[in-house]
């Protein structure tokens, strides 16, 4: 359904990130290697990215195929980030609320991703969506599944969860309201990583101490690179990785390093 990425290490130009690689996420918007569900991912995109001593970050975001979009190879070229979060999209509905529901979505100083789909959308979700503030449905992007879901882990960030919790309780939440939903989500404040599989592919690249990315699937033969086994949460820095299989809210399981 989508293809997302994200990076933090030392700044470095977008494009040397998602432009540039063999595999990159701009040639996954036609020739995804590792997508399961869908072919092109060509209903929109967007990159957000963090500007040194400014934690909100800034966000490009079109609803065609980046492949036509003629300025974001400009921008790609020039603007440097430490920190990225970007994503193409293969819409379950296509064109449905345009740039508004492409990711990233942001808050604050978080940028998040949905790759996936709601199984039984809109309704299955209506009992999760009906327990929020009014005023938080009102300032929904998009009406599309990936924004509510945005929504809840939003709602467990501004209560205090960190964010691999946040992550975690929300994909047991939407999996037990929609069974047969996949929902590998990915958020980042600039400086951790956090993402889970549920249904679909991820990959992360360690250098330690250096740089952490995390996607959908490689953007190069890097022999560095690791997949992530369906229902994990993963949390990075640029220190480290940590790997937790995501059970009912109930189990209790210790998080393993990832090498």
């Amino acid at each position: 359904m989508c293809r997302h990425l994200a990076y933090a290490g030392p700044p470095v130009a977008l494009g040397e990130l998602l432009v540039a690689p063999p595999h990159a996420l701009y040639r996954q918007s036609w020739a995804p290697r590792r997508q399961r569900y869908g072919t092109v991912n060509a209903d929109g995109f967007g990159v957000g990215w963090y500007a040194q001593g400014d934690p909100v970050p800034g966000r490009y975001r079109r609803t065609g195929p980046v492949w036509a979009d003629l300025s974001f190879a400009d921008l790609a070229r020039v603007v440097r980030s430490g920190a990225l979060l970007a994503a193409v999209r293969d819409a379950t509905e296509a064109g449905a609320d345009g740039e508004a529901a492409a990711a990233p979505f942001a808050a604050g100083n978080w940028l998040f991703s949905h790759n996936g789909a709601v199984r039984g959308w809109p309704g299955s979700l209506a009992p999760l969506a009906a327990a929020l503030p009014a005023e938080e449905l009102l300032r929904l992007e998009a009406r599309c599944d990936s924004a509510l879901v945005w929504a809840l882990v939003l709602r467990r960030l501004r209560a205090g969860d960190d964010p691999g919790r946040a992550l975690a309780d929300t994909v047991a939440e939407v999996a037990a309201a929609a069974p047969g939903s996949r929902l590998n989500l990915l958020l980042t404040d600039g400086t951790t990583i956090a993402a889970t599989t549920w249904g679909d592919t991820l990959c992360h690249l360690s250098v330690p101490g250096d740089r952490t990315v995390v996607a959908s699937e490689p953007y190069d033969d890097d022999p560095r690179w690791r997949e992530v086994p369906d229902r994990t949460l993963l949390v990075a820095t640029r220190a480290d990785v940590l790997l937790t299989p995501l059970k009912e809210p109930s189990s209790c399981t210790s998080p393993t390093r990832s090498s």
